[in-house]
């Protein structure tokens, strides 16, 4: 078996998958939390092929996943690796007998410094540990994941995925910020964008999915979770995208405000006395669909919707307001659009905000299939009917899997 061993650290929390080289499947999975508490906790979840039969029918391959946990102390990121190997050791799949060729790790922030996947040396640990300045919730529980995993693996090649790196391909038309260019560049100001290997995901996948090479395709991709954003790509490469300096630009989300007029935040602290920490707690904590109605998950606010609550109406109204905003935008940046995809925990699952989202769409070419559109599934699958001019898709996500494929290939170069 060669595997790749996938690792995405936070604060308090890392999630990992050990996925196939070859075949791309994921072998196991799992998750260890509440780093540092006094109880943390641990789910190892393994994929084991088995054989479905029935009377009518020849035996058919079949996967069952097993999952195991436990409660224990985790003081810190090291223990977490500890007991994530004891995991694997106990519950399989053996790293002692097939150990992975590779550990993959998703970087939230890499500046302008990083543009593809990058082997982790110790000048690359002290640039990322630089960057924190500009994701300070994020670089350095990457970091703290990278370090734990490198004592846990040290004779293995790491990989730093970058959630920037896609983005490097804005012109500087897109990227820059109309403010003084001297504090910019000492500062490091400029548009960064995120979710970038969602993005490059689920661009290539639709373009597999219609046969068409991702080359010649207008494509505008809504990543839709508690996070969000949009991105414009031609030709397989990022021209616009909606986050910017940090993942607080934008859309409308779960908890984040998205676009606001700066003078807001002067208005509040002189008028509201809040600090700039206080401002920070409140665009990224407080606001988005749980400020607007005081719920921060898109299931609450359709169901408030569909009980007639007004300020859940106004949430998801504002939510595809914003939607719209951009989508028009975008046609207009691209030249027109050839594909639209949906993607991650909103845009794959909320029928809804797609309908709503694509409802002004048709004088650039949409066209929706209501019972397309309502069907769930795991699968990628087409919801614009067969005469729309733009194909529209929901796409599956899968960052896992292409921080593996990108870790592969950078093993190989």
């Amino acid at each position: 078996m060669s595997a790749i061993l996938v690792v995405n650290s936070g604060s308090s929390s890392f999630k990992y998958q050990l996925i196939d080289a070859d075949t791309e499947a994921v072998l196991a999975s799992g998750l260890v939390e509440r780093i540092g508490e006094s109880v943390g906790h641990a789910a190892h979840t393994v994929t084991v092929a088995g054989m479905r039969t029935d009377a009518s029918a020849a035996p058919e391959p079949t996967v069952l996943d097993a999952t195991f946990e436990r409660d224990l102390p985790i003081p810190d990121h090291a223990a977490g690796f500890a007991v994530m190997l004891e995991a694997f050791a106990q519950d399989g799949p053996s790293l002692a007998q097939s150990p992975p060729i590779a550990v993959g790790h998703r970087v939230v922030h890499g500046g302008a410094r990083f543009f593809e996947p990058t082997l982790i040396t110790p000048l690359v640990e002290i640039n990322i540990d630089e960057l924190s300045v500009l994701a300070p919730l994020h670089n350095p529980a990457n970091l703290q994941g990278i370090r734990a995993a490198k004592a846990a693996f040290p004779d293995i090649p790491h990989v730093a995925v970058f959630d920037t790196a896609f983005h490097q391909s804005l012109a500087p038309a897109a990227y820059t910020y109309a403010i003084d260019r001297e504090l910019a560049s000492a500062h490091r100001v400029r548009r960064y964008g995120f979710h970038g290997t969602s993005h490059k995901f689920v661009s290539e996948a639709a373009a597999a999915f219609l046969e068409r090479p991702v080359d010649a395709l207008r494509q505008i991709v809504f990543h839709l979770g508690n996070g969000a954003s949009v991105t414009a790509i031609e030709g397989g490469r990022s021209v616009e995208t909606s986050m910017g300096l940090t993942p607080l630009e934008g859309l409308v989300m779960g908890t984040r405000s998205g676009d606001l007029d700066p003078a807001v935040l002067i208005h509040l602290a002189r008028r509201a006395d809040l600090s700039v920490s206080d401002l920070d707690t409140m665009l990224n904590k407080r606001s988005g669909l749980l400020g607007l109605s005081g719920r921060g998950d898109m299931r609450d606010v359709v169901a408030g919707v569909e009980a007639g609550d007004p300020d859940a109406t106004l949430a998801f109204e504002v939510y595809v307001h914003r939607l719209r905003a951009y989508a028009g935008a975008y046609i207009a940046q691209l030249g027109g659009v050839d594909v639209i995809s949906f993607t991650a925990g909103v845009g794959e699952n909320a029928p809804l905000v797609r309908e709503q989202a694509m409802a002004t769409l048709a004088f650039a070419g949409v066209e929706i299939d209501p019972v397309r559109n309502a069907v769930r599934s795991r699968e990628p699958r087409r919801i614009s009917t067969d005469s729309s001019a733009v194909a529209v898709l929901v796409v599956p996500t899968n960052e896992e899997l292409e921080i593996a494929r990108q870790t592969l290939a950078a093993t190989r170069d």
